[in-house]
C-alpha cells in the first residue's frame, strides 16, 4: 500500500513532467497524460489509485473536476457571444437532444444496450468537457469563433450532460422509476439551487472583492473556496448539480469586470493546469484491462458511429441556419474529445446498472473509456492540421505586434509585411497609421490594453510582441499584460528613455530589451528622419553572423532574425546574434548611397552596432 503523500507528489511530477513534455516536443498533452496514465497503471502496474487512495479516489476526482469548471467558467464571456450566440445556444440545446437521442439509439441498436443503459450512455457521450477541450484549444490556437463554439459548448454541456445521466438513470431505474413528475420536480428542485448558489453567490463574491473586503493576497483562494463550497452544497440537493454551480460562479465573477480578474484567472489556471495532469492519471492509470475484455467488432462499430457518424449528423443539423460556414461546421462536428466528467460518471453509474442485470450494463464503463482515449488520441493529433487546412487557424509561424505607431515603426512593419512576415501595428491615434495603412500593413485602432483589443485580436496568428511607444511606462504595461499568452521569451520592448533608477519600471513588469540598452525611442525617429532604412541581409555558410556584424555599418542596429516559414526572432540587448544560414537578418541602417550618420546630439556618445 503506498502512502498518500508519496502517490500525490509521484502524480504531480509525472503529470507536470508529461506536460513539459509535450509543449517541448509540440504533442497534444491530453494525449501524452494517457499515455503516460496507461503506462503507470496497466501496463507496468506501478499504480493502481483506487486501491492506493482508497475512499479518497472519487471525492479527489470530483472536487478536481468542480474546480476544473470554475476555471472554465471564468474564461467564459459574453463579449465573445456577439457573433457566436446563436451557434452556442443551438450546441447547448438543440445539439445536446440530438446527441443523446441518436446516440442511444446507436448503442440499442448495435450492440444490444437495454434502453436504460442506452440512455445514460447517450447522456455520457453529451460531454466535451474543458478538462480536454481547454488545453487542446490552448495548444492549436484556433481563430476566435470556432475557438469560442468549442469552449463554450464544452464547458455548458459538461455540466448538462453529467447532470442528465441522473436524471435517465432516475426515470429508469433509480429512485423515481416510472415517475418522470418526480423526477422533473427534483431535477427542477436541484438545478434551481445550483444556479442560485452559483449565481448570487458568485455576483455577492464579486462585490466583495469590489468592496475590498478580501485582501488581493486571498482573492483566488477564495473564489476556489466558494466554488468547492457551492459544488457541495449543491450535490446536497441533486448529485452533480454542483457541477453547474461551480460552473455559474466562474461565469457571473468572469463577466463582473473585477479590477483583479486577471489575476484570479491565472492563479485558478495554474491549479487547472495540476488538477487537469492528476485527474487524467488517476483514471488511465485506474483503468482495468481485463473490463476491456467485454469488448467486441460491435463495441468498435459502435465507437465508430459516434466518432465519426453521431457527432457530424449532429452538429450539421443543429446548426442549420445558424451563420456558420462550412468550414466551421466541420471542424465543430468532428472535435468532441470526452474527457474526466464522462469518466467519473461511468465509473459511478456503469455498476448500478450492472447490479440491476440490464443488457450492455458491463459494457457501458469500459466503452466510456475506450470513446475517451479514442477522441482525445484522434482530436488531440488533428485539430491543429484540420483547422490549418480549413483556414481556421489563428496560429501563422510566429508574426509580431508592435504596439506604438512612429515613422519608424510603421516602416519596420511594412518592412516585414514585404517579407510576409504577420504583422499588425496598434495605436489610439488614426495618423500615426497611416504610413502603416498606406503600405497596406495591418492595423489596429485603439488602445492595446483596453478589453475591446482582447476580443478583436487573434492572438494565436503572432508570437512576439514590441513595445514601442515613447512612453516606458506604457511599453511595460503592454509586455505585462501580453506576458501570459505569448510568453516571457517573446515579449520586448525598447529601452528606457531614462536609465535613472528611480525611473525604471521594476524588471518583473519590463520585457526584454529590444536591440540594445542605448537604443531608444529617439534615437531610432532621428535615425528615420535622417534617412536610414529597414534592409535585410541573409546568411550563407560564408557569410556568417560573425561576418554580418563585421560588416554592418557604423552605429547600424540589427532588429530581428527571419527564420524558416517566416518566423521571426527579435534580438535581445547584450545577446549574441544567432542565425543560421539562410535565414535573414533584418536591420536599420544608411542608404547603400547613403553614409551612416550618426544623430546630432549623440555625436559624442555614438551607439555602438547591435545584435
Amino acid at each position: 500500500m503506498h502512502h498518500l503523500t508519496e502517490i500525490l507528489a509521484l502524480l504531480m511530477v509525472i503529470g507536470i513532467g508529461a506536460q513539459w513534455i509535450a509543449w517541448r516536443f509540440h504533442i497534444p498533452g491530453i494525449v501524452l497524460l494517457s499515455l503516460t496514465g496507461l503506462l503507470i497503471g496497466p501496463v507496468l502496474g506501478i499504480l493502481r489509485p483506487s486501491e492506493a487512495l482508497g475512499d479518497a479516489y472519487h471525492p479527489l476526482i470530483k472536487l478536481a473536476v468542480a474546480a476544473i469548471l470554475f476555471e472554465g467558467g471564468l474564461s467564459l464571456r459574453f463579449a465573445e457571444l456577439k457573433q457566436s450566440a446563436a451557434v452556442v445556444f443551438r450546441l447547448t440545446t438543440i445539439a445536446v437532444v440530438l446527441s443523446l437521442s441518436l446516440t442511444a439509439w446507436v448503442a440499442h441498436n448495435i450492440v444490444g444496450m437495454a434502453w436504460p443503459v442506452a440512455l445514460v450512455f447517450g447522456a455520457i457521450t453529451v460531454v466535451t468537457g474543458p478538462t480536454v477541450i481547454l488545453p487542446l484549444l490552448r495548444q492549436a490556437k484556433l481563430k476566435g469563433r470556432p475557438a469560442s463554439f468549442l469552449k463554450w459548448e464544452g464547458i455548458v454541456n459538461d455540466p448538462t450532460g453529467a447532470v442528465l445521466v441522473v436524471v435517465m438513470f432516475d426515470v429508469t431505474v433509480g429512485a423515481h422509476a416510472g415517475h418522470v413528475g418526480e423526477t422533473l420536480q427534483h431535477l427542477g428542485a436541484g438545478v434551481g439551487v445550483a444556479l442560485l448558489l452559483g449565481g448570487v453567490g458568485g455576483w455577492a463574491l464579486g462585490r466583495a472583492f469590489l468592496a475590498g473586503l478580501v485582501p488581493e493576497y486571498l482573492k483566488g483562494a477564495v473564489a476556489l473556496a466558494a466554488a468547492i463550497g457551492a459544488y457541495a452544497l449543491s450535490n446536497l440537493v441533486l448529485e452533480e448539480a454542483g457541477l453547474i454551480a461551480a460552473t455559474v460562479m466562474g461565469v457571473v465573477l468572469g463577466n463582473m469586470n473585477l479590477p483583479s480578474i486577471g489575476e484570479i484567472r491565472r492563479f485558478k489556471e495554474y491549479v487547472a493546469v495540476l488538477l487537469v495532469s492528476g485527474v487524467f492519471l488517476l483514471l488511465t492509470a485506474d483503468l482495468d484491462p481485463h473490463i476491456l475484455a467485454a469488448l467486441d467488432w460491435r463495441s468498435a462499430l459502435l465507437i465508430l458511429a459516434v466518432v465519426f457518424l453521431v457527432r457530424p449528423a449532429v452538429v450539421w443539423l443543429s446548426t442549420i441556419g445558424a451563420g456558420m460556414s462550412w468550414q466551421e461546421r466541420t471542424l465543430v462536428g468532428w472535435i468532441a474529445p470526452r474527457g474526466v466528467v464522462a469518466a467519473a460518471v461511468a465509473g459511478v453509474f456503469g455498476p448500478l446498472l450492472a447490479e440491476q442485470g440490464l443488457a450492455g450494463a458491463e459494457l457501458l464503463l469500459p466503452l466510456v473509456f475506450v470513446l475517451i482515449f479514442t477522441t482525445v488520441v484522434l482530436h488531440g493529433f488533428t485539430l491543429g492540421r484540420l483547422a490549418r487546412k480549413l483556414d481556421l487557424s489563428a496560429r501563422r509561424h510566429g508574426g509580431l505586434i508592435i504596439a506604438g505607431a512612429s515613422a519608424w515603426s510603421n516602416g519596420l512593419a511594412a518592412k516585414l509585411h514585404e517579407a510576409d512576415v504577420p504583422v499588425i501595428v496598434a495605436d489610439s491615434a488614426w495618423h500615426r497609421l497611416r504610413s502603416a495603412r498606406q503600405a497596406g500593413v495591418p492595423v489596429y485602432f485603439g488602445d492595446l490594453l483596453s478589453e475591446h483589443a482582447e476580443h478583436a485580436l487573434e492572438l494565436g496568428a503572432f508570437g512576439s510582441l514590441l513595445a514601442a511607444t515613447n512612453n516606458d511606462a506604457y511599453n511595460a504595461l503592454a509586455c505585462a499584460r501580453f506576458a501570459p499568452e505569448l510568453g516571457r521569451q517573446q515579449i520586448f520592448q525598447l529601452a528606457a528613455n531614462d536609465t535613472a533608477e528611480p525611473y525604471k519600471p521594476a524588471p518583473e513588469l519590463r520585457g526584454r530589451t529590444a536591440m540594445g540598452h542605448d537604443v531608444q525611442f529617439e534615437d531610432l525617429q532621428q535615425r528615420w528622419y535622417q534617412g536610414w532604412g529597414f534592409r535585410e541581409s541573409e546568411l550563407t555558410e560564408t557569410f556568417d553572423a560573425e561576418a554580418f556584424q563585421s560588416a554592418l555599418p557604423e552605429g547600424a542596429v540589427a532588429v530581428l532574425v527571419i527564420g524558416p516559414n517566416h518566423a521571426i526572432r527579435l534580438l535581445e540587448a547584450d545577446k549574441p546574434l544567432r542565425a543560421e544560414a539562410g535565414e535573414r537578418v533584418v536591420w536599420l541602417g544608411p542608404k547603400a548611397d547613403q553614409e551612416a550618420p550618426e544623430p546630432a546630439d549623440r555625436a559624442a556618445d555614438r551607439p555602438r552596432p547591435l545584435v
